[in-house]
């Protein structure tokens, strides 16, 4: 099968044999999508290498062929996103994000509107913390696994002023001396990120504690991005 002007992001990329890239992408209506891109690391490749960059909006055309499938041409769509230090460690944690949570050729139109959407506003210079929290939430609910945030795992209306143990398979509930390995996480919080309202420093933190904890639910592990060195500035990301 052939696809033809695909829009998509590289997530990844590293050498494959003497002259070849192996590309992971995530694209519009395929999902993510393993392709190999022939001889472009020849000095005279007709496909030029710089365009096959993380960050840079492309249009593919690719021949799907079982697992790996072969490039066949990529053009740019728009300029790259220019990012540096803390932005660009966060855009580097979003694409592991996806290279883990999303299976092969599995389309997730929502979740790559999401990922777009993360960009420009990494790009926009909007705060990197409140933006990646907003990526989490909106591609785990596209993936299957929604996080409940207006309501405890009783069906009961969260509380503002009360702090909950958040279960990723059944949500909150009250938080006790005995949920010490869950993470601990306010009912403000839980709301300011349902409703997509900007929390307080507090609030951001336990939520970044509370995606950590649910995506290794789903991972069954870690990511690498969580071990990385941070940039000099203060660490608002991943």
């Amino acid at each position: 099968m052939r696809v033809d002007q695909q829009p998509g992001y590289i997530l990844h990329a590293r050498p494959y044999r003497e002259t070849s890239l192996l590309l992971e992408v995530f694209s519009r209506d395929h999902g993510r999508v393993g392709l190999v891109a022939r001889g472009v690391r020849r000095e005279r490749s007709r496909l030029p290498r710089g365009v096959l960059q993380p960050l840079q909006p492309l249009l593919f055309d690719w021949i799907a062929r079982g697992e790996l499938g072969a490039l066949v041409a990529a053009e740019i769509a728009s300029a790259p996103f220019a990012l540096a230090g803390d932005l660009l460690f966060s855009a580097m944690y979003v694409n592991e994000l996806v290279s883990r949570l999303c299976a092969r050729n599995d389309a997730h139109p929502l979740a790559f509107a999401a990922y777009a959407q993360c960009l420009d506003r990494l790009a926009a210079d909007e705060p990197a913390g409140w933006t990646l929290r907003r990526f989490e939430r909106e591609l785990l609910a596209d993936l299957g696994y929604a996080l409940l945030l207006d309501r405890d795992a009783a069906d009961a209306a969260l509380l503002p002023e009360q702090d909950y143990a958040y279960d990723p398979e059944s949500g909150a509930r009250t938080w006790t001396a005995g949920d010490g390995r869950m993470p601990r996480v306010s009912g403000a919080a839980l709301l300011a990120l349902g409703a997509d309202r900007t929390p307080d420093a507090a609030q951001l933190a336990q939520l970044r504690r509370l995606m950590r904890s649910v995506i290794r639910h789903h991972l069954d592990g870690e990511l690498n991005a969580w071990t990385w060195a941070r940039p000099a500035a203060p660490p608002t990301s991943g």
